[in-house]
């Protein structure tokens, strides 16, 4: 009779509206979003592979061979690997003490995080050129101490930092925060230390919203044109990477170079979102499993 009562409440229970619309609604929803992702992501991201290979494989290749695009995949490469173990730092910090703790001022560091949001690259790159510049604030200071960071590689990885530091704090947050106190509390009432609680007990419970911060903020770090163009100088061979160097390229009217780099920066991109689905799926799991467990043992006992 229970479970007869049961499948009785099931077949009462009714769907929700935007599961019961009819299959013109539903199709016509479809269609204007499979139409819209063709229109802006699918037809832009072929014509970039059908342009850098419009001449050949070979001619593909070689475009690879050129000083100037070897220097600016090396110098995409080296930024983002530095910019991005430094916000994972950052990152992780600002998260444990904003979740875990209650101090003043901390509104204000949570609208700060945010920053590089509502502020265009440009102008952040216009502020370390005003700050650090020949003609700026610490300029005559840092010549004077035979310290170059506009148009080298320390302005690169600021500017760089800068326009990332959001994106593993921005994920970390919210999960620390749903997960509360009480473990940490728990683990140092049995005497672990601060740095043992961490490690064993805060950053294995928020390690794929970590690895998830991370996989943006490096896609962000190899994509970023505006705050780097301004900080870079341009220098070809030396401050240049790879969206500066598309960028020169097809000014120059070497489109098939400039497209090969491009398509370089989209397999990258194509990587990163394929990470960042690995990571999704696997953070899905680990959920399901959590979620599963006091079942499991509370069948067992």
């Amino acid at each position: 009779m229970a479970g007869a009562a049961s499948l009785h409440a099931r077949a009462t229970i009714v769907q929700p509206r935007a599961i019961a619309e009819p299959k013109l609604v539903r199709w016509t929803l479809i269609g204007t979003t499979l139409a819209f992702l063709s229109l802006f992501l699918f037809v832009p991201l072929a014509a970039v592979f059908y342009e850098a290979l419009r001449k050949g494989l070979s001619a593909y290749l070689h475009s690879f061979t050129d000083p100037a695009a070897l220097a600016a995949i090396k110098l995409t490469l080296l930024a983002a690997g530095i910019a991005v173990p430094v916000n994972l730092v950052f990152g992780l910090a600002a998260s444990w003490a904003i979740a875990k703790f209650q101090f003043r001022g901390k509104h204000l560091l949570i609208t700060l995080i945010d920053l590089p949001f509502a502020v265009s690259p440009v102008v952040s790159g216009m502020i370390y050129v005003l700050l650090y510049g020949a003609n700026g604030y610490l300029g005559p200071w840092l010549i004077a101490h035979n310290v170059q960071i506009i148009f080298a590689l320390p302005g690169i990885v600021l500017a760089t930092v800068f326009v990332t530091f959001p994106f593993v704090a921005r994920e970390v947050i919210p999960l620390m925060q749903s997960q509360g106190t009480q473990e940490e509390q728990a683990a140092m009432t049995l005497g672990a230390s601060g740095w043992q609680t961490f490690w064993r007990v805060t950053l294995p419970g928020v390690k794929w919203a970590m690895l998830y911060g991370v996989i943006l903020s490096n896609a962000r770090a190899m994509g970023e044109f505006g705050a780097v163009s301004v900080v870079s100088g341009h220098i070809r061979g030396k401050t240049n990477t790879m969206p500066l160097h598309v960028e020169i390229l097809y000014n120059e009217y070497n489109f098939v170079a400039a497209f090969a780099v491009a398509s370089l920066l989209a397999l990258l991109a194509l990587a990163t979102l394929g990470l960042k689905t690995l990571v999704e799926w696997r953070s899905a799991v680990a959920l399901a499993q959590a979620e599963a467990n006091p079942v499991v043992q509370e069948k067992a006992s």
